[in-house]
């Protein structure tokens, strides 16, 4: 089913970032959300991920499978080593701990697999937040920023990472980076319009 934004207003105090906003993302599709800073991105991915309430309208199509999110903040316990961070969303299967060292090391994290994530830089915690957002298994993913901090190299193998993961889920990814449309062959809408 698609994700369906009807008639969405938001505002904090006398500031409304969104105004009346209408649109239909389709299931199963990436989107690829841009616009200048203050424009709503971050609380649209808020209002459809249940976050916070729309002052007015109604959103139609969020799945019952659950939502992933990557926040603009890691959101990640500290003490926890970067494996632990990850099987906290993944069913206990024999498969579970290679999945888990898998996927880290896809990364580039797997030197550092025994270490807690305080000790990480913001480059490597980005990564375990993506990680812990892509292999949970939820049909809405939203990502908002979810390769900042990372440098070209690194960038590349996240996106590489994250690619196959997303098929077949409806993803919304809020991004300054216009690369991020052919790296996932994404629609895109622009929130400065």
């Amino acid at each position: 089913m698609d994700l369906i934004l009807r008639n969405i207003t938001k505002a904090y105090g006398e500031h409304v970032v969104l105004d009346r906003f209408t649109h239909t993302f389709p299931e199963g599709g990436v989107t690829v959300i841009t616009g200048r800073s203050g424009r709503g991105k971050t609380t649209l991915l808020r209002l459809v991920a249940g976050l916070e309430p729309a002052d007015a309208g109604e959103i139609l199509g969020v799945p019952e499978g659950g939502i992933s999110m990557v926040f603009q903040e890691d959101r990640l316990p500290a003490s926890l080593t970067a494996p632990a961070c990850l099987r906290c969303v993944l069913p206990r299967t024999p498969e579970r701990d290679a999945t888990v060292e898998g996927a880290l090391r896809a990364l580039g994290l797997g030197d550092a697999l025994d270490q807690p994530v305080r000790e990480f830089s913001g480059g490597m915690r980005r990564r375990v937040a993506l990680a812990r957002a892509l292999l949970y298994p939820s049909p809405l993913v939203l990502l908002d920023e979810p390769f900042k901090g990372l440098d070209e190299e690194t960038r590349r193998a996240a996106v590489d990472f994250a690619r196959p993961l997303l098929e077949g889920r409806t993803v919304l990814l809020v991004t300054h980076d216009g690369a991020d449309v052919d790296a996932f062959d994404a629609r895109t809408l622009s929130l400065d319009a």
